[in-house]
């Protein structure tokens, strides 16, 4: 019954992977079962605000890449401004520019935080088997790959962020469209974007103050951009984008282009 019941858990777990994250989606049941033993395995429950590692210490590597299961955001923060260069979900991957092989060798940076925002599950995958399949598999290697393309291209977008807040939180939202779209993760069926972002987090990967972020978030949502809150999200931190091509107006905006800025 042990046995039965280990099977079915690694089962489950691979069906996971293979429907719901970017990096092994559409992938062969029975060719994946040969390069994830459930045995070498591991589950981590990551807690909310609590570092995972700092990536980019001198001569420091992981051992491991980290595969977001459920619920949660992952963050980095830079140093010592504090202001977060990465934001990845459920679906996605982490830990990859630390890796020392393939991309991650010339991947280096100074010491920046990755941290769990929110409490989540990542499956850690030993750095011998993410090598072999990234060997074995051109799907693999075109895939993990494009992981990088998007971390440089997520920065790419955070350096538009101008003084200007409007355009700051557009730039910030551009970035997660842009990135989750890629990753399959996004949009709905309803054609939205929706995003666990709490305030806090859009204030540090904009560099504003967090009472200036809830009036953009409440302009963006009296101009029709942003849907309001429901009541089924007590926390407040989901952001819905129902015009992903109205922010794009936005995120190219100066001054006297949004009519609504300051709110009135």
């Amino acid at each position: 019954m042990a046995k039965t019941a280990k099977q079915q858990q690694k089962n489950s777990l691979l069906k996971q992977l293979i429907e719901g994250n970017y990096l092994f989606r559409g992938l062969d049941e029975t060719w994946l079962t040969d390069y994830l033993p459930l045995d070498l395995l591991k589950i981590e429950k990551l807690f909310s605000n609590r570092p995972v590692y700092t990536a980019f210490l001198p001569k420091q590597y992981l051992d491991v890449l980290y595969v977001i299961l459920d619920e949660g955001l992952v963050i980095t923060r830079s140093t010592p401004l504090d202001r977060i260069i990465a934001i990845n979900y459920p679906g996605s991957c982490f830990g990859m520019r630390s890796l020392p092989f393939s991309y991650g060798l010339a991947s280096r940076a100074f010491p920046c935080l990755v941290e769990a925002y929110k409490t989540t599950h990542a499956l850690k995958i030993p750095l011998e088997t993410v090598q072999k399949m990234y060997e074995d598999s051109e799907i693999f290697r075109d895939r993990y790959r494009m992981l990088f393309e998007l971390g440089e291209k997520f920065q790419y977008h955070l350096l538009n962020c101008s003084t200007y807040p409007p355009q700051a939180v557009a730039s910030l939202l551009r970035a997660l469209i842009y990135q989750e779209r890629e990753l399959g993760n996004q949009p709905d069926a309803s054609g939205a974007y929706v995003f666990d972002l709490p305030v806090d987090v859009i204030a540090r990967a904009c560099q504003l103050n967090q009472r200036t972020v809830e009036q953009v978030l409440k302009g963006m949502q009296q101009v029709g951009l942003l849907e309001s809150p429901k009541a089924s999200d007590p926390s407040g931190d989901i952001v819905r984008v129902v015009s992903p091509e109205g922010l794009k107006e936005v995120y190219s905006a100066t001054r006297d282009k949004v009519s609504w800025w300051p709110l009135k």
